[in-house]
């Protein structure tokens, strides 16, 4: 689970915009970019080329 506060200061890498939880595939979205990042060991992976395409 990510902690609110934490998501509330993340921000897509690429356009800065905000993320949404995807508790379901533990990824973090930019529906935006159309970007999911992983959620590794509760810890989210904020690299363009970790992410994927949806």
């Amino acid at each position: 689970m990510i902690d609110p506060k934490l998501l509330e200061i993340l921000a897509c890498p690429v356009c800065k915009g905000d993320l949404i939880y995807d508790k379901k595939n533990q990824k973090l979205v930019c529906e935006k970019c159309r970007l999911g990042y992983p959620i590794k060991d509760d810890i989210p992976i904020m690299l363009e080329d970790q992410a994927e395409k949806f």
